[in-house]
């Protein structure tokens, strides 16, 4: 049982991903290092970059963190004044977390870094086959009727 290429075990699908995941992973990692944030600081902007603002119990959800990962991520914006927290309207024990105009600019700085690096990603493929990929794990990602 292996990830290698023509490994025929049914554990090598699941291996390959967390393979690709890895370097994946470690080249977004390189891109953001520079602008003084982790993979995990990106994934939370990410989610309140599409959502708005999102209550910590949503990101911990959405990111697959758990609850003090998430309350350490959201900290670490906070000082970093990437992000907010704000009270709920109607319930004073939740709070929503906001991006700020900052946290913003860093996204947007983070994707510029990250273009020549994701290329890296995908330099043995040939033409269409990084749409391709993209298509394929998405399917696979996200199977219709949400089937696990």
């Amino acid at each position: 049982m292996t990830d290698r290429p023509g490994d025929a075990s049914p554990f090598a699908l699941g291996l390959l991903l967390r393979r690709a995941h890895w370097r994946a992973a470690g080249v977004m990692e390189e891109a953001l290092r520079p602008l003084g944030i982790e993979l995990r600081h990106f994934a939370v902007l990410i989610v309140l970059v599409d959502r708005g603002p999102t209550v910590q119990r949503d990101l911990v959800a959405a990111t697959g963190s758990d609850k003090a990962g998430i309350m350490r991520v959201v900290d670490d914006l906070e000082r970093k004044g990437l992000a907010v927290r704000r009270g709920v309207p109607g319930d004073r024990r939740v709070r929503a977390v906001e991006i700020t105009p900052e946290g913003v600019e860093l996204f947007d700085a983070a994707h510029v870094a990250a273009e020549p690096l994701a290329g890296r990603l995908v330099a043995e493929l040939g033409p269409g086959e990084a749409e391709r990929l993209r298509d394929l794990l998405t399917r696979f990602a996200h199977p219709a009727g949400g089937q696990v």
